[in-house]
């Protein structure tokens, strides 16, 4: 076989196998979202921050626009795949597609940490699927791959035969039927393609029910999104902080459960719960109109990628620990990771308050507000609440734990102890194991009705052995001003809607409102 040969029979067709393999991939990606009805590209462009990223943003500005790009990228990949796999005007397809896939590389070149997280398969530098696949795209838009194994070759000879009639130029009847056979075979070379991805798409839909956004094959989830809000979550004041009344909790990014003895529990949490994931649910948050978290130092890393990946908004209420060997060092470093306000963290101010070491508490609150930051006292045990009240301290706002105790793993009334909450773990039943964290709930409703501060109450779900429409009501009704909720994604557009429905309906509150 000569060189002519090999690129008369070869090249051809390896030529259409890429074009089809190409349009395997884009046709699947259109399909996918289109199959989806949760699907928006609006995360995408948010997020972006390269050079272009304004642009970007823009685009995902308004519902309409929104509206026009989502419609562009379904159909657009679905249309440049079909058009691709079956060779029908492939040098159009092509540019389409180069264009569809510059789009995406100049939102998150791999390179200078602009790439699209953890959701990008693998590892890139400059070079990456997209631009490999838009390189082959230019490639073909140059080429004839249309005019081999495609309906651009039946095309072309049909025109090329009205061409002939004009110049009275016809073939030998034998040999006219027999190429015209072959052409027509070659012509049609994309349809078995086209069947097995038909069938491929079919049962992989049926067996894996695959997740456009992640790609991950597993049960799925149907939970509601930003479309089926009930209304805009309300918001209080803190100090000079507009804050909504729900809070966002920062469990979700350090893993803890508090699934009293489920060892596994931790783990499978933080497995859920990717970097990506993280990012995504505090977006998704912040959409739903939660505009505030609990954040701890060492997780700032990751909340301060979320703002600048995605432009976030997001305030920051930091819990900080005073240490023994250096005592102010957490609050020095939660004000250069931006937080918005401080507050001592729970356990931290049952200890000091249970040791009499009060004045140091007064002494660390003081440092914060001489830094000019709200500065708020954490509990689980109500004695330091009464004990700051009686001393004077002068926080801004408290964080108390608060539900109601009615729940099965709740340990009896009898055996509970002062302190003990985050002090003491035990194997009986009958005693604290990291099951409750407001010891006397009706003794922090009473108490907190004569103070006139703000409350944020947190736990008030008992680390999910509440209902949300239960807790949240019970919190609201009984004094707290804010409520602070760990979620994962699932629950997020739930608990906001849940959170507007008892606010417009909270007729049994006796506290005033203090925020």
């Amino acid at each position: 076989m000569t060189l002519t040969d090999f690129k008369n029979r070869f090249v051809p067709a390896v030529l259409a196998l890429l074009r089809i393999i190409i349009g395997w991939h884009f046709l699947y990606e259109g399909l996918i979202k289109i199959l989806n009805p949760e699907w928006t590209a609006r995360p995408f462009l948010e997020g972006s921050r390269w050079i272009f990223g304004d642009l970007f943003r823009w685009m995902a500005s308004g519902d309409t626009g929104m509206w026009i790009v989502d419609t562009a990228n379904e159909y657009g990949l679905a249309l440049i795949g079909l058009a691709l796999i079956l060779g029908l005007f492939t040098r159009f397809a092509s540019w389409c597609g180069v264009a569809m896939l510059l789009m995406y590389y100049l939102a998150y070149p791999p390179f200078g940490g602009y790439s699209y997280g953890s959701l990008a398969e693998g590892s890139y530098l400059i070079v990456n699927k997209n631009l490999i696949e838009l390189f082959v795209l230019v490639f073909l838009g140059f080429s004839q791959a249309g005019n081999f194994f495609g309906l651009d070759m039946l095309r072309l000879r049909k025109r090329s035969e009205h061409e002939a009639e004009k110049h009275e130029y016809h073939e030998e009847p034998v040999v006219q039927g027999i190429n015209r056979r072959r052409e027509l075979l070659k012509g049609l070379a994309g349809i078995p393609f086209l069947a097995g991805f038909g069938g491929a798409l079919i049962k992989n839909l049926s067996a894996n029910e695959v997740d456009a956004v992640s790609g991950a094959s597993a049960i799925r989830i149907e939970y509601p999104g930003l479309t089926e809000l009930n209304g805009k979550l309300p918001e209080g004041i803190l100090g000079n902080l507009n804050i909504s009344r729900m809070i966002m909790g920062c469990n979700l990014i350090g893993g803890w459960a508090h699934a009293r003895d489920l060892l596994y529990a931790n783990t499978l949490f933080k497995a859920y719960n990717t970097d990506q994931r993280v990012l995504e649910t505090l977006h998704l948050g912040e959409r739903a109109g939660i505009n505030t978290t609990f954040m701890v130092n060492d997780y700032y890393p990751l909340f301060n990628r979320y703002l600048k990946a995605y432009g976030g908004k997001m305030q920051s209420i930091c819990q900080t620990y005073l240490r023994q060997e250096d005592f102010l060092g957490d609050i020095d470093k939660a004000i250069s990771n931006g937080a918005n306000a401080l507050y001592i963290q729970g356990a931290e101010g049952d200890r000091y308050v249970r040791e009499g070491k009060t004045a140091m508490l007064a002494r660390a609150i003081e440092y914060i507000k001489k830094q000019g930051y709200l500065a708020g006292m954490g509990a689980h045990s109500l004695e330091v609440i009464k004990t700051c009240e009686k001393e004077g301290v002068p926080v801004d706002f408290y964080v108390k734990t608060f539900h109601p105790d009615n729940y099965w793993s709740a340990h009896p009334r009898e055996e509970r102890v002062e302190f003990s909450v985050d002090a003491s773990r035990f194997k009986d039943h009958n005693k604290i194991h990291d099951n409750i964290w407001d010891l006397f709930p009706e003794q922090t409703t009473e108490f907190m009705k004569e103070v006139k501060k703000p409350w944020i109450a947190f736990k008030v779900l008992a680390a999910g052995a509440i209902r949300p429409e239960e807790g949240f009501r019970f919190a609201f009704e009984n004094g707290a001003d804010f409520i602070c909720a760990g979620m994962f994604d699932f629950q997020v557009v739930k608990d906001v809607n849940i959170v507007c429905d008892i606010l417009m309906n909270l007729n049994n509150r006796v506290r005033g409102w203090y925020s």
